[in-house]
């Protein structure tokens, strides 16, 4: 499709008949008309009779009048000044959000079954794949990447637009694959390490999800906090588990024990990052807060589109210069 970029300049186009219309015609060539020099050179293209626009009725004689010709340089030039352009069809570009790590526990910790879905307990595990599944399926135009951590922390899934591939891992994940203590200061040190060297720096998200305490590892959690601090990627961190969880005795009866989560040191790293702690003790509450989460940050979804675009008006301001030197060299042939 060819689209001009500036159209009101082929209004000049009618410029020459009012200025015709306007001005009286000149007496001669030689008369009260203003000389210009260059007009020397093309001085035969005006009529002796002063109508300078009247055309013989013969169509091919009006071809062969300088005047005509004249004219058609003054209408390639306004066509050009207009700025013709070839415009292709338009394009969606892909609108690239945020990029997101989701540092998930996988401590044998996360066994317990505290949680329930349609009325039947579940493991805390099993709660978080599915939540935690919904919403990456929801972050349509963000990058998704995957640490999972125990006793020591394994980047699992690179940020990645391939959400179905982090998908697997996560519902493939099992507790205790990374060991049976928790080294939440390893986690949360090994994301930042990576986060670092991503291409994204305004728009980077860590999810750290835990069930207890920071109880192994090299990095303790006033490093990973002030880690954290320095990186300047905001953390949102959420802490899973009853105040009291359950383990099942030999007798088959449920025994309540105390919840070993640092609440304390997983609200200090969200405040110190501009993110925020929240506290999912149910599956219900687990959803609610990806949802928040979702609320938060949300998705971008505009739609973007791009035209190529190829510029013309080089072609009639070509055409127009040749016609002109073609005049010049005409008039001078006929002297």
């Amino acid at each position: 499709m060819i689209k001009f970029l500036y159209p009101f300049m082929l209004l000049l186009v009618f410029v020459p008949f009012i200025f015709r219309a306007l001005v009286p015609a000149a007496k001669g060539i030689h008369g009260d008309a203003l000389k210009v020099p260059f007009l020397n050179d093309i001085k035969n293209i005006s009529v002796k009779s002063g109508k300078f626009w009247e055309f013989n009725p013969s169509i091919g004689k009006n071809f062969s009048r300088p005047v005509f010709w004249l004219y058609v340089v003054w209408f390639l030039m306004c066509v050009a000044a207009a700025r013709p352009q070839l415009v292709g069809e338009p394009i969606r570009v892909k609108n690239y959000g945020r990029d997101i790590l989701m540092v998930m526990d996988i401590s044998t910790s996360m066994l317990e079954t505290d949680f329930t879905i349609n009325n039947y307990r579940i493991t805390r595990l099993n709660a978080v794949k599915l939540v935690a599944k919904k919403f990456i399926e929801k972050r349509a135009n963000d990058r998704i990447g995957l640490v999972l951590f125990g006793s020591r922390a394994y980047l699992q899934a690179p940020i990645t637009f391939d959400k179905k591939s982090v998908e697997k891992i996560l519902m493939d994940m099992e507790a205790g694959m990374a060991g049976n203590s928790t080294a939440i200061g390893d986690a949360l040190g090994l994301a930042l390490k990576y986060l670092k060297d991503t291409d994204n720096p305004d728009r980077k998200i860590i999810i750290l999800l835990t069930d207890g305490e920071n109880n192994d590892g090299a990095l303790t959690m006033p490093q990973a906090i002030n880690l954290a601090r320095e990186e300047g990627v905001k953390i949102y961190t959420i802490g899973v588990g009853s105040e009291k969880g359950f383990a099942s005795s030999l007798l088959g009866i449920n025994l309540s024990i105390p919840s070993g989560l640092d609440e304390t040191s997983l609200q200090e790293i969200a405040k110190e990052t501009k993110g925020r702690y929240f506290r999912a003790e149910s599956t219900h509450q687990l959803m609610q807060v990806y949802n928040e989460i979702d609320k938060l940050e949300p998705d971008n979804q505009e739609e973007n589109f791009v035209q190529e675009t190829d510029e013309l008006f080089y072609i009639p301001l070509l055409v127009a210069l040749l016609l002109a030197m073609g005049m010049v060299i005409y008039v001078r042939r006929m002297r």
